[in-house]
Parts: C-alpha cells; structure tokens; sequence
C-alpha cells in the first residue's frame, strides 16, 4: 500500500535493506560509539540528533547529513575515520514501493516537476508531524521500525527542493486536502506553516484549487509531470497497490494538457498562500 501522495511503500516485504555503504558507516559510527561507553541516547545528546535518529544512522536506514557527521567525528575523537566514509555514502531505496522506485530516480535528475494532488498533502510538502501520521494510519499496521524507516526517507526526498534551487516544482492541490483534519490544533497549524515554508522559495510554485472552482479536467486522480535532461517528458500516475509510469507520448501530452487547463483554474501562487494564511488563522 502506498500514502497515495508519492509511492513510498507502507508495506515492510516492499522494503529493500539499506546500501551496504549505510549499513557500513552506521556499524562503524555503532562500534566507535561503544567503545566510548555512550549510548545512544548520550550519544545523541552530544551530536544533538534525536535517539532515533542515532538509532536510524547505526542500523543504515538513514542518510547521516553533514553536522550529524561532524558532530559525530568531534564526539568520538576526531579519528578521521566516519568523514572518509561518509564519502562514499550512496542513498539506497528503502521506503520505496517497488512501483515507484523509478520515478524516485527520475525525479533526481529532473529539469522540472509538476504534482497535481486531491487526497493527501503531497510528500514533498508534507509535514513531519503529518507524514508521520499517514504512516499510522496505513493497513496493514507497520512497526515502529519500519515506520521510523519511512518517515526518515519521506524527509529526505523532501530536500530536493532545497537542495535544487533551480530546478521548477510545481504544485496543484485541492483545498479540501488542507481542511481535512488529522491530530490537534497545533499539528494543523505546524502542518500549512510547513507547506507555506516550503513554497516560499522562487523555485516552488503552489496553487489551490479552491472549493468553489467546480469540476475539471484531472478528477481523475493525482498525477506527476517532469522533464528529462535530454527533454523527454514523463508522467506517473497512481492508485491503491499500484502506481504507473507513463512514456507514451501522446498519453503524456493529454496529461499536460489537462495539467495546463487546472493551472488556469486554480488561484494563483499569491491567493492559494492567502488562502493557507487564511485556512490556519481558522484553527
């Protein structure tokens, strides 16, 4: 099963294991730490990452970032040892569904990528908090660790919109996605101050699709757009326990079409912020 909002797996025999180059320098960051005597509870404490996140680094499940690496060198005597290794970390697919495996990669060389979305807040956009809680309420019930191994990857996709800053995203979503309630006031509120966040940069664009705007031409379902560095356009499309990349140039072309149109029906990037603005002023 997926969350709908861009095919990561919520089903553990979907899961691949991490690369061996994670598991490698997350048993080395493990031994170092052991030997001097912290666990990782106080070993967070010293590199100011959550155990959690210690826990999801040792096993390979997580992509240590910069500061965690440092943090980490300074901690544990400056050997030199986990910055060397941490140049030879490659991301593996955990957290993927198998269906969607390809489009993940094709969304990391991308020229550009458009996100039309009626269910759920799209994972790039999604908040920690939020992400988290569509990940308890998938069926089948996932474990803590699996869950863990989720939420970690749904973060980590998400830095592509930092860490590509000329790169175009485009987001269409439908009101209703930011009414539709989950956990508290502050949850809500922590979620559209998260989508605002992420949309401010000159490379994001997000427009909603206001209640009032009636019927249109992608009620069809949530569907994904980008652009090839040779050019070659690709769309993805996706539904209960299944997802489907499309290459058929004419399939492609009507689903830009369609995506055009509902961008000239949806309130423009500086309304559809209103109305977020709007939206959390409400709660």
């Amino acid at each position: 099963m997926t969350d709908s909002s861009d095919g990561t797996a919520c089903d553990g025999e979907r899961e691949p294991g991490p690369s061996d180059s994670l598991r490698t320098f997350g048993a080395v960051v493990q031994a170092l730490r052991e030997h001097a005597g912290l666990s990782r509870a106080d070993f967070g404490a010293r590199v100011r990452f959550s155990r959690h996140t210690v826990e999801s680094v040792e096993l390979g499940r997580r992509m240590p970032d910069e500061s965690f690496v440092e943090r980490a060198e300074e901690a544990l005597g400056n050997t030199g040892a986990l910055r060397k290794a941490a140049g030879h970390l490659t991301r593996g697919e955990a957290g993927l569904a198998t269906w969607f495996r390809r489009w993940a990669r094709l969304e990391k060389v991308a020229v550009s990528l458009c996100t039309y979305e009626c269910r759920l807040v799209p994972g790039l956009l999604q908040s920690e908090g939020y992400a988290r809680a569509v990940f308890e309420g998938t069926i089948p019930v996932v474990t803590d660790e699996v869950l863990e191994t989720l939420l970690a990857v749904r973060l980590e996709r998400q830095r592509m919109l930092c860490e590509r800053p000329t790169v175009p995203f485009s987001f269409i979503v439908e009101e209703h996605v930011f009414r539709r309630g989950f956990g508290n006031v502050e949850q809500m509120r922590a979620l559209l101050d998260h989508v605002l966040e992420r949309s401010a940069p000159r490379n994001v664009t997000l427009q909603v699709v206001p209640l009032r705007a009636g019927l249109h031409a992608c009620l069809d379902g949530p569907v994904q757009l980008l652009e090839t560095p040779e050019r070659r356009r690709l769309a993805y499309s996706e539904g209960q326990q299944n997802g489907r990349l499309i290459s058929d140039p004419k399939g492609v072309s009507l689903l830009y079409q369609r995506y055009d149109k509902l961008r000239s029906q949806a309130l423009n990037p500086e309304e559809s912020r209103g109305l977020l603005e709007r939206l959390r002023g409400e709660l």
